[in-house]
């Protein structure tokens, strides 16, 4: 099979997605990588010659890569996720729309487009959680305990762009990070961005049923495989705060193989692709344990099929493609 891969600058050491091209090539199959950041892209030509079977998206959320994923897709090329998919969750403005319409429990969502316009949200909606709408990792996450302190903080907000603005959620300080690998899940528990003064960095934990349920649900409502969700336990039950299109996916046991082995499945997929953001979603049917996950997985749909066999000889070496970089 042959993939390109197109990773940011951010991410070109990383060991999500490095390792998985390793892992992929090491299979027998061929990998290009795209650094779309770094390099000229010819917009036409490696499209029009569909040297790929899949393309796969590991970029920062303010990236070019996304663009060049959705060409890629309206030419016919299957993507990993659906491109549609991931731009439904990039903007989180947009992904707070989608997932509240489709009945998804998230914080009520406020967006401006300059800071200032924060100010007319109303008290009673204090403390606030502001970050970007493009944020990644963490990036400029701001809790905001009442009006005059948002005063205090919009000189650093400009130039963030899109802003979007939640009532914050009461919790004990950590996030539950629920990672979706083609209908596996597996849950983490993490120190909050919001609560750097809690001592917990990251562990496994178990995947309670009404959490795992909830992370399959988004993955329906979103149209993702890969995925990463962001839940905190909250007095009225677990919400939603964040949803990452192929995140880290720390703590997963043997993280690398699943995910390219995911990334074969889904690239050689003949069905129709994901549902577009907020259309009518395929109901998922309620988590049972996967028969090798482990006490912190719950699988959510079918078994996973065996590695795919290679279609291409191993080339040495990595073939120029038109658009980018070569890895």
């Amino acid at each position: 099979m042959k993939l390109c891969f197109l990773v940011e600058e951010q991410y070109r050491r990383d060991g999500m997605p490095v390792e998985v091209i390793r892992r992929l090539t090491s299979w027998g199959h061929q990998v290009d990588v795209v650094r779309p950041g770094g390099s000229l892209l010819d917009m036409t030509e490696e499209l029009r010659t569909g040297a790929h079977d899949a393309w796969v998206l590991k970029t920062v959320s303010g990236g070019p890569g996304l663009t060049l994923l959705e060409a890629a897709a309206a030419a016919g090329t299957t993507t990993v996720n659906d491109a549609r998919s991931i731009r439904g969750v990039r903007d989180k403005a947009l992904a707070a729309a989608i997932g509240r319409s489709r009945g998804l429990p998230l914080p009520r969502t406020y967006a401006a487009a300059r800071p200032e316009l924060l100010a007319e949200i109303p008290p009673s909606e204090y403390p606030l959680v502001v970050k970007p709408a493009d944020g990644s990792s963490g990036r400029a996450v701001h809790l905001v305990p009442s009006p005059d302190r948002l005063a205090a903080l919009l000189p650093e907000l400009a130039g963030e762009g899109l802003l979007i603005a939640q009532p914050y959620v009461p919790n004990p300080g950590t996030d539950v990070k629920v990672y979706s690998v083609a209908g596996e899940l597996y849950a983490t528990e993490r120190r909050s961005p919001l609560h750097p003064e809690h001592a917990l960095r990251e562990r496994r934990v178990p995947l309670s049923a009404e959490v795992a349920a909830l992370a399959a649900r988004v993955g329906a409502v979103y149209g993702l495989d890969l995925y990463g969700v962001d839940v905190v336990l909250g007095p009225d039950g677990p919400v939603v705060v964040d949803v990452n299109d192929f995140p880290s996916f720390r703590q997963v046991p043997d993280a690398v193989s699943r995910v390219a082995r995911a990334v074969l499945e889904l690239a050689a997929r003949t069905d129709s692709p994901a549902p577009a953001p907020g259309l009518d979603a395929v109901p998922v049917p309620g988590p049972v344990p996967g028969p090798d996950a482990g006490p912190a997985a719950q699988r959510t749909g079918p078994p996973a099929a065996p590695a795919l066999p290679v279609a291409l000889p191993h080339l040495p070496g990595q073939v120029p493609v038109t658009v980018g970089e070569t890895a």
